[in-house]
């Protein structure tokens, strides 16, 4: 069932991915753009929704099988007309590539982006897997629930990447034992990590680094820390990711 919403979030997404062509191609340009502006705007909603909410935070209701990244997105149906007079044109709602997720929802209320060119890629290596008719074959071990993707068996040429939404770089695609999609960001995390002048102990969570200039989040990402090299690896108790 936990799969299943998974591959209904991912078509929903691609369907209004879709609906974006239909844009001028210098309006389409801009909804690609993870404008500050647009960020800043629905920061402010997001903070005057709250205040005469007695707290409430304007969030489309998930349960707990969602990552921490994906579990908390916008629902603009609450901001309009009041708090928001229009969508953001990089929405996915409004035909851009950006879903908007509110983070630390308990503390310290944060609207992020998660690009979902990611997610396109995903749901075509899904059709892949599912259209084959046979039970999922793993590949070799990554890390601790991390597995390459048997990916000859399913018709590809070549392994798995999507776009880094961070970097030029292809980030490898693994899954995990319950049959999700697992990014290595590893690459992007390498460069986050030279930019550091005090560096996390090992065992932290390093993901942060990701998102600590930018307001796109590491979507489909197990927890990623730093070894006594000061390389990034998976962490050794591979969490929901």
């Amino acid at each position: 069932m936990h799969n299943y919403k998974k591959i209904t979030f991912l078509i929903l997404c691609c369907t209004l991915l879709l609906s974006a062509c239909a844009f001028p191609d210098k309006e389409k340009e801009e909804n690609q753009v993870p404008a500050k502006d647009q960020l800043t705007m629905v920061q402010t909603a997001v903070d005057e929704y709250q205040k005469a909410s007695n707290g409430l935070l304007p969030l489309k209701e998930r349960d707990d099988s969602y990552s921490i990244y994906l579990k908390h997105p916008v629902d603009f149906n609450k901001l309009k007309p009041k708090f928001l007079s229009q969508l953001p044109g990089n929405a996915f709602e409004n035909g851009g590539i950006y879903q908007y997720v509110i983070m630390d929802v308990d503390k310290d209320p944060k609207v992020h982006l998660i690009d979902l060119r990611t997610s396109e890629v995903l749901k075509d290596i899904r059709i892949r897997i599912d259209a084959s008719g046979e039970p999922l074959q793993l590949g070799e071990k990554v890390a601790p629930n991390v597995y390459e993707i048997d990916y000859k068996k399913y018709g590809f040429k070549k392994k798995p990447t999507v776009p880094s939404p961070y970097s030029n770089e292809r980030l490898p695609v693994y899954m995990n034992g319950g049959n999700d999609f697992v990014i290595d960001y590893r690459l992007d995390l390498a460069k986050a990590i030279k930019k550091e002048k005090s560096l996390p102990k090992p065992g932290t969570d390093i993901r942060y680094l990701l998102y600590k200039e930018t307001p796109i989040l590491p979507a489909y990402s197990p927890e990623f820390t730093i070894n006594s090299k000061n390389e990034p690896v998976f962490k050794s108790k591979v969490k929901k990711y």
